[in-house]
């Protein structure tokens, strides 16, 4: 991946500032995208040293400011090979009771997010007839779980957006994967728990949300989760494509 382009959204903390840490290890020259200017430059800070990371200020849900940023990237850094759709908000709430707020804001960021970003890049990619995309979705995408209907939906329509858009592109030989995290230490999981029981509720199951525990018994890194991406990124998942690699101990029995 030495000096291959990649771009990421959702690049200040969590799996994405992973993604950056872990491709900006190989070589890669990066560039971290969010909405959050003082925590992506935090991670942009934390790169290790000798690692080519740049911050680019994006709000993923407006498509003129992508366009924008997409184009100062291949600017400055060059053609993108690698895009990773990171970016992602976490509205809990029973189905019947969402506002249209809460879900007009998770579409915004988790599915419309991902399209534009998709667009921007893929179109580029296009004429260059190479690339690679990773969408990190949820294992909520196929698993219903409660209080989570518009993230799952979401998510949902993300990776089958991004299957569909691999589809299109694979005689231009570009290769579009989805990555599904389940429960995974970051400051969106801990946003859901309400007390010192929440990691190990996670961990261990709650019969009374129809949630089953996660097998392999500990809840995953962020680098867990960055290194799905960075394999299906590489020139070792050649041949992979439309594929979606599910990354969470178990937790969903394999669905």
């Amino acid at each position: 991946m030495r000096d291959r382009v990649a771009l990421v959204t959702g690049a200040a903390g969590g799996i994405g500032a992973s993604v950056v840490r872990a491709l900006g290890g190989l070589g890669a020259r990066v560039a971290a995208v969010d909405r959050d200017p003082e925590r992506l430059r935090e991670t942009v800070e934390r790169a290790a040293d000798g690692t080519a990371v740049e911050g680019f200020a994006c709000d993923v849900t407006d498509a003129g400011r992508v366009e924008a940023v997409v184009a100062a990237v291949e600017e400055r850094l060059g053609p993108v090979d690698y895009l990773v759709n990171a970016a992602g908000v976490l509205r809990l709430g029973e189905a019947v009771h969402l506002t249209d707020e809460d879900w007009a804001d998770t579409f915004a960021v988790n599915t419309t997010g991902v399209f534009h970003l998709c667009r921007s890049v893929v179109g580029r990619m296009v004429p260059r007839r190479r690339g690679a995309v990773v969408t990190v979705a949820s294992n909520a995408a196929g698993t219903p779980r409660t209080d989570m209907g518009a993230y799952a939906a979401s998510k949902a329509a993300a990776a089958m957006y991004t299957k569909c858009l691999g589809l299109e592109v694979a005689r231009y030989g570009i290769r579009c994967n989805v990555v599904a995290p389940g429960s995974t230490d970051t400051p969106m999981l801990s946003s859901m728990w309400h007390d010192e029981t929440g990691p190990r509720g996670t961990v261990e199951g709650r019969p009374e949300s129809f949630r089953v525990g996660i097998p392999l018994g500990r809840l995953a890194r962020p680098s867990d989760v960055a290194e799905a991406v960075v394999f299906l990124l590489s020139d070792r998942a050649a041949h992979i494509t439309l594929h979606d690699l599910t990354v969470d101990g178990g937790a969903a029995l394999g669905a």
